[in-house]
């Protein structure tokens, strides 16, 4: 559907036709002509809305905002005076020839970057709360940080394996979560604490440098450094 990203058109795209999907995070009717703020993950880019095209016109006048749509337009670029150089996409602007709504929106019970909301009303709206700048920069940052991760330990030989997430209760430092079998009666597994057993086998097994990212689970009470799940960086090396 797409050919662009939101937050990736420059003014090296100029004169070319793109398609564009996203949130339409502001709506602004200035006179006649409708511009649109449309968001995806890598940024914002402006959408000109021109009455001359009647029928695209009037689907635009029907957006608002949290509007999930397709936008299909050229590029160029922003007149004289109107350029945002906090944006990368500053200097340009899409003008729409014609846009489809994907999906409408309610009005949302929380406003995207308010940073003055409570954390509890995030996360009891946190499909919303995920669609703010804050929220899809933290979350990038963790799959950067995944990736460098991986990269290194890659290159310094390191195999990384998957261990399970079904075993059975180890004698470790905090309480484990237990599943119901349910082919077995009154059998249980424990989700781990940590693949301590597993990379013992594998050292063992001849698997000399091991890692994963992996989900560790402690059935224990909130303390400042400890949730119930989380996620460590997990080695073992041997020789």
């Amino acid at each position: 559907m797409r050919t662009k990203y939101c937050g990736n058109i420059t003014d090296k795209h100029i004169g070319q036709n793109v398609s564009l999907c996203g949130w339409v995070l502001r709506f602004r009717d200035h006179g006649g002509v409708i511009f649109l703020d449309l968001r995806d993950r890598t940024g914002l880019a402006q959408i000109v809305c021109n009455p001359e095209l009647q029928e695209m016109f009037e689907i635009a006048e029907k957006i608002r905002n949290e509007y999930c749509v397709l936008v299909h337009g050229e590029v160029r670029k922003r007149p004289g005076g109107s350029e945002n150089l906090n944006l990368s996409t500053g200097t340009v602007e899409v003008v729409c020839s014609k846009i489809e709504i994907l999906n409408p929106s309610i009005n949302t019970p929380i406003t995207i970057d308010d940073h003055g909301i409570s954390e509890t009303t995030r996360l009891i709206n946190r499909v919303i709360d995920l669609r703010s700048s804050y929220m899809q920069k933290n979350l990038t940052l963790r799959h950067n940080f995944s990736h460098a991760v991986r990269n290194y330990l890659n290159k310094e030989g390191f195999l990384d394996i998957e261990t399970p997430m079904l075993t059975k209760s180890t004698p470790e430092g905090a309480r484990d979560f237990l599943v119901p079998s349910r082919v077995n009666k009154g059998e249980f597994f424990a989700l781990p604490q940590s693949p301590q057993l597993f990379k013992q086998l594998l050292m063992v097994s001849g698997f000399d440098k091991y890692y994963q990212i992996v989900r560790c689970f402690r059935d224990e009470d909130l303390r400042a450094d400890r949730q119930p799940e989380f996620t460590q960086i997990d080695c073992e090396t041997s020789f």
